[in-house]
């Protein structure tokens, strides 16, 4: 099985580099499922069900997010009635929304986790380890999955290679998100699975994070408030990693696919 994970998807410029790499890309990497992170999908915080169709309709199956997911309160409806969308499992349980999901492709099942860091977040989180432990002992057993996925959006990379090595041989690969920079760490893990500790933003590169660079330097620099404009012209990255699976639940593979647009 062959998972594409596209990274954090940034206000227009994202998903119009979606849009116009996608479909080409999955059919050249003859690629079987595919899950991107939205939590800025819609003008650089939260998302929409309008944003969402956009995705969808270029060919994204499954949706992660993060702490920004919550920006837009009427989108919790949406988290409440669509499984394919994710929050961060780690948020208490009454919180709107699922934590983690299966996806069936063709005959296979996927179990895709998204799981938030808790370093230098003001999140009202439970621990993500235990977290984890208690849902691959409950749906390991009960769905059988043959591959899991686990999206880590976390700020720290040390939480996120921790969590890594934790996982390892346990899942098929955790992918980093949040950070919006792409690292060059993919790797297999000794004992089978993949890891990456950010996929990156994909989204506007001329930019900071997707913000315009005037806005951050000003707010690097003076005291007064700015609100932030996130950039809509110039050229597009793509950002987002393949990973391929073989039996028993492994990483066979992974590799970046970042692709830039003029």
């Amino acid at each position: 099985m062959r998972i594409l994970f596209i990274g954090d998807i940034v206000a227009k410029p994202g998903r119009s580099a979606v849009k116009q790499i996608l479909p080409d890309l999955t059919r050249e990497e003859k690629i079987d499922l595919v899950v991107a992170n939205i939590e800025n999908l819609a003008h650089g915080k939260g998302a929409t069900e309008k944003t969402v169709e956009e995705v969808r309709e270029a060919g994204v199956d499954i949706m992660t997010s993060g702490n920004h997911i919550w920006f837009r309160e009427e989108f919790a409806d949406v988290l409440n009635n669509d499984p394919a969308i994710l929050r961060p499992a780690n948020y208490p349980a009454d919180a709107p929304g699922f934590g983690f999901t299966n996806a069936k492709v063709g005959r296979q099942k996927v179990l895709i986790i998204n799981l938030l860091g808790r370093l230098w977040m003001d999140e009202p989180l439970d621990e993500p380890y235990r977290t984890i432990d208690t849902i691959l002992l409950d749906q390991v057993e009960k769905e059988k999955p043959n591959a899991i996925l686990v999206d880590y959006h976390a700020e720290a990379t040390s939480e996120k290679a921790a969590l890594a090595w934790f996982l390892d041989g346990r899942v098929t690969a955790v992918v980093g998100t949040h950070t919006h920079v792409p690292s060059a760490d993919a790797q297999i893990l000794p004992k089978g699975t993949a890891f990456v500790t950010d996929v990156g933003m994909s989204g506007a590169l001329h930019s900071v994070l997707g913000v315009e660079p005037q806005i951050i330097i000003k707010k690097q620099k003076d005291p007064q408030p700015i609100r932030f404009e996130w950039t809509e012209t110039g050229p597009k990255v793509f950002r987002s990693v393949l990973i391929e699976t073989k039996r028993g639940g492994k990483a066979k593979s992974i590799k970046r696919l970042d692709k830039t647009l003029p």
